[in-house]
């Protein structure tokens, strides 16, 4: 019948904890009530609640638009949906600054468990457990609403996998492997804990600037509704609504692997604070990425770093592939892990040991247990783009036949006929930019280091990485 899933949720939570490479899941949420979460219908269910969209422009320049070079506004739904239809009321609301022309608006990382707190019961809408993960629901999700070119920065996650949910419209992911680190040219600066940036604009990439960008091997893919996208650990991907309205839905996945992680992570963030408080406040440079609060302390990231290498220690050691799983039944534990972003509050144990080893016993799985991944129209492999993709019977929604897997005629430079126009965001209507270097910051001379050139040395993954280890080994003994 129309319920039966492709596979069982074990066989789905054994898929998406050994495999390393991004893959579409069809067919696995046909009778989640959440596929009826289009925009009109939680605009509906939020009863005018306002929430913050964050804008940009449409036109592609050689810079990443950096959350820090957004305006932001606090809207409705309504009035985004209005907006987006180009009624008159926009002239005099919260959108009347920015054309939908020229702008795009984004509601991301809205944590569901926050949005609809008065409204629990909607969590359930969402059913994590047909992929092998029993209690987790909306409540350990957050939702994505977007207009036609509201992107993401290419980034990669520090912690967990992803699972993301396509409800509405259509997305382009432009996925890179974790071995084209070095080529994407990572950077902490906008800091952002558990988020690393890249500086090249993969949709438009200065090739002068950065010319190992041509050495990445992008696996590009557009996502449909009824679709689920597996982004593994540390894949880069940069994210862009190609529909006028998008909503999607996602869930990350805590891993072993995170215990490092969380020691990698507090050392970057005392060093980039440390470093970057350092500067002269004049200099008007916006390190800090808008979901970061504020520069914490020396001591406070101290206490940070502790905690997170005690955490480390207290934890089970075993020998695990790198994809595996660590999660929990018990939905309140997972909350703080889940929710990526969340600012975390000193005096509290960073999320660890009691999610390890309470389900399936999977924090001693074995990839190779996995005999065979079972790719076929149910589970999508995302390939290069040198290579083909197979798309028959791959489509889990009717569509206007625009919906493709794979966009193999398009190359992942794309977007050429966009018009390319250098402007700068204020907290009220567009400005050109002026007197700027590629990167936003004020114009400075060709041979002159800034605290920035250190810090992408300094912070960089695998210096980091080394000082982890290192740290972990002296406190070891």
């Amino acid at each position: 019948g129309d319920d039966v899933k492709p596979f069982t949720p074990e066989k789905t939570k054994e898929i998406v904890m050994s495999l390393q490479q991004p893959a579409i899941f069809c067919n696995m949420v046909g009778d989640w009530p959440a596929l009826h979460w289009n925009a009109k219908y939680l605009s509906a269910v939020l009863d005018g609640k306002t929430i913050q969209f964050r804008l940009g422009l449409k036109t592609v320049d050689l810079v990443p638009q950096f959350e820090t070079r957004c305006s932001y506004v606090e809207a409705t739904l309504e009035e985004f949906l209005a907006w987006s239809c180009g009624q008159p009321s926009c002239l005099s609301g919260p959108f009347s600054c920015y054309e939908y022309s020229k702008y795009w608006a984004y509601a991301d990382y809205k944590y569901i468990a926050r949005i609809f707190e008065d409204k629990p019961e909607i969590f359930q809408d969402i059913r994590w457990s047909d992929f092998g993960f029993p209690g987790r629901s909306g409540k350990e999700s957050t939702l994505w609403i977007g207009s036609e070119g509201a992107n993401t920065p290419c980034h990669l996650d520090s912690y967990g996998c992803n699972l993301v949910l396509q409800v509405q419209g259509r997305k382009r992911w432009h996925l890179f492997p974790p071995g084209d680190t070095s080529f994407l040219y990572p950077t902490r600066i906008p800091y952002e804990e558990s988020s690393v940036f890249s500086k090249v604009n993969v949709a438009n990439p200065d090739l002068k600037r950065f010319p190992e960008f041509r050495n990445t091997t992008a696996h590009i893919v557009t996502l449909s509704p009824g679709q689920v996208l597996l982004v593994p650990r540390h894949w880069w991907h940069y994210v862009e609504s190609i529909d006028p309205i998008t909503v999607s839905i996602n869930s990350w996945i805590e891993l072993d692997s995170d215990h490092e992680a969380r020691v990698e992570e507090a050392i970057t963030r005392m060093l980039v604070c440390a470093i970057k408080s350092a500067e002269n406040p004049s200099d008007g440079d916006v390190w800090l990425n808008p979901t970061e609060v504020e520069a914490t302390s020396h001591e406070i990231n101290l206490q940070y770093l502790n905690k997170a290498v005690s955490a480390y220690f207290k934890c089970p050691k075993t020998s695990v592939p790198a994809q595996t799983c660590s999660s929990s039944t018990d939905t309140e534990q997972r909350t703080s892990t889940s929710c990526k972003r969340k600012k975390r509050e000193v005096g509290c144990e960073p999320e660890g040991c009691r999610l390890l080893t309470q389900e399936f016993g999977f924090s001693t799985f074995k990839a190779e247990k996995l005999e065979k991944i079972p790719f076929g129209p149910h589970l999508i492999q995302v390939l290069p783009q040198f290579q083909e993709t197979s798309l028959m019977g791959t489509f889990a929604v009717e569509s206007d036949g625009r919906d493709l897997l794979h966009e193999n005629e398009e190359g992942h430079f794309g977007k050429s006929h966009r018009t390319r126009k250098r402007l700068v965001m204020s907290n009220d209507c567009e400005v050109p930019a002026h007197q700027m270097d590629p990167d936003g910051s004020p114009n400075a001379s060709q041979t002159a280091l800034s605290t920035n050139d250190l810090l992408d040395c300094l912070v960089n993954p695998r210096v980091i990485s080394l000082v982890a280890r290192l740290l972990l080994e002296r406190t070891g003994v």
